[in-house]
């Protein structure tokens, strides 16, 4: 193991953070394993200074509490890549948060970069081409192999540089308060997924759920539940089991013998081998359900079509374009849709009031407001 430390005992974790704190900015990156476990977690953390880069095992170090300090410490700037998800499972796994934050994907879209993938941008601004060996590597199992930490490592080492690179940017674009101000609002980012792996409900988001009647609703329910505690006693991913496509379409046909499992489409033969006598049970159970037991699918109610909203919103849209156009900006990263409907609907009349809507910034308002307020007269 060469270019990195492996940090896999609290003394190296002090150690580790006391260097860190001392310099000016840490790379941070995390790699977990929802591709190939059942219960996601935190499997790694990567940290990288200007100087040194350290790879933290958190299943061998169990009082991370050092790190939660590093990263909450604000005269130390934390750079990541992509910080939204990091920050979450961070805060899910760990109760960490991070503050003093620049994100290298967030400055790349504010500079209207074509292409905002670690990858791409560090090929262009630093010159180092990553490669993509171990990116859906399982990084749950020990020992790890050199192959892969390297890679792990490469994550964060070049982060610094890539930094730098768009710093310098977004200051000679003007854009630099644009993402400082994006980047505060990273700050409150919190774990917002279900309390359990799945949730209760995880069979009404299945794609297609939506057109299947009661009964067949009931069968998918079943079905979603037993691949639950399959995938759960086993702590593998939920598509390894069996996929979702395969378990509408047993909903779909309500097959009552395993011998009607062979004309299934959508379920290969295969799976019908291995989980035959499982899918068959599963889906007994629904068809031995009462009338009045059956899932029932909450409809809300339905909203009247309101044209002069509509028309209020093509004409926001219009205008977020032209300007998106003006900056050679990606027009969503201007300004997404959602929030022209929220200010479609509230109509600001000036400045003071169309910065009170939605979660508008500062920034946005700015460069963006004279254009929707026109817009909206």
């Amino acid at each position: 193991m060469s270019g990195y430390r492996y940090v896999d005992t609290a003394a190296a974790l002090n150690d580790v953070v006391a260097a860190a704190r001392a310099e000016p900015l840490v790379a941070v990156d995390t790699e977990a394993a929802s591709f190939h476990r059942y219960i996601d977690r935190v499997y790694l953390i990567q940290l990288s200074t200007r100087a040194a880069t350290a790879i933290i095992d958190p299943l061998a170090v169990a009082d991370l509490a050092p790190l939660g300090a590093l990263l909450a410490e604000p005269r130390v700037e934390k750079v990541f890549h992509d910080a939204d998800y990091d920050l979450r499972i961070l805060d899910r796994d760990y109760r960490v948060r991070a503050r003093h934050l620049f994100d290298t994907r967030i400055a790349a879209q504010l500079l209207g970069e074509p292409a905002i993938g670690l990858a791409a941008l560090l090929e262009k601004f630093a010159g180092v081409r990553l490669t993509k060996t171990h990116q859906r590597a399982d990084w749950s199992q020990r020992p790890l192999s050199a192959a892969m930490l390297d890679y792990a490592a490469d994550d964060t080492r070049h982060l610094p540089a890539l930094r730098d690179a768009l710093r310098a940017q977004l200051q000679a674009a003007s854009r630099l308060a644009w993402a400082e101000e994006e980047f505060l609002w990273l700050e409150n980012l919190r774990w917002t997924g279900p309390g359990g792996v799945n949730g209760g409900e995880a069979y009404l988001r299945i794609k297609g759920a939506k057109a299947l009647h009661p009964r067949q609703l009931a069968a998918l329910r079943e079905l979603v539940a037993w691949r639950d505690g399959v995938a759960a006693e086993r702590d593998t991913a939920l598509f390894r089991i069996i996929g979702n496509e395969a378990l509408l379409a047993v909903s779909q046909a309500l097959p009552r013998s395993a011998d009607a499992l062979s004309g299934i489409r959508g379920l290969p033969a295969s799976l019908a081998r291995r989980y035959g006598p499982a899918l068959v049970t599963a889906v007994g159970r629904a068809l031995l359900l009462p009338e009045h037991e059956l899932p029932k699918r909450e409809r809300g109610p339905r909203v009247a079509r309101d044209p002069e909203l509509e028309t209020r919103v093509e004409r926001l849209k219009t205008a977020r374009n032209a300007v998106a156009q003006q900056l050679a900006i990606d027009p969503g990263v201007l300004c997404g849709k959602s929030t022209l409907e929220v200010i479609a609907r509230a109509r600001p009349g000036d400045r003071d009031s169309l910065a009170e809507v939605g979660d508008l910034r500062r920034w946005q308002v700015e460069v963006l407001g004279e254009a929707l307020l026109q817009a909206l007269q």
